[in-house]
């Protein structure tokens, strides 16, 4: 039997303001990944990692933080924005509705002042977190 591996939303790329993280790597794999900016891997080895496992996907780190952690503050502070689809129902001409998947940006305050019950209600799915390039030379 052949084990296959959910490579999807596994990447990071970075433009001249922002660095964009797949949040489907756990934070061991974020360590090891030597394409990722080394200041952000920093942060997360010396901040995130010790309120989470390193098992754990960001994806998962993402939809269960606690408002008023520490984690939430440092998201704030490098101008984390996480990238998101929910299901909405939309209207077509003839009256009949239809359920789709929408994209959306939230930031952390954004996402962690919604609970978990109303994150399952719109069938949220965490793609993508990003952040700023200024805002990490300032931590």
């Amino acid at each position: 039997m052949q084990k296959t591996v959910y490579e999807d939303y596994k990447y990071s790329m970075q433009d001249v303001g922002r660095v964009y993280v797949g949040c489907k790597y756990s934070f061991e794999e974020l360590l090891d990944d030597d394409e990722l900016l080394f200041k952000f891997r920093m942060i997360v080895e010396r901040y995130i990692l010790p309120e989470a496992d390193s098992q754990d996907t960001l994806e998962t780190h993402l939809y269960y933080l606690e408002p008023g952690s520490f984690a939430v503050k440092l998201y704030n502070r490098i101008k984390a924005r996480v990238k998101v689809s929910v299901i909405e129902e939309k209207k077509s001409l003839f009256g009949k509705v239809k359920k789709e998947y929408v994209s959306k940006q939230l930031t952390v305050d954004e996402l962690v002042n919604m609970p978990p019950s109303e994150k399952e209600r719109q069938g949220m799915v965490i793609h993508e977190l990003s952040v700023s390039k200024l805002a990490l030379t300032a931590v």
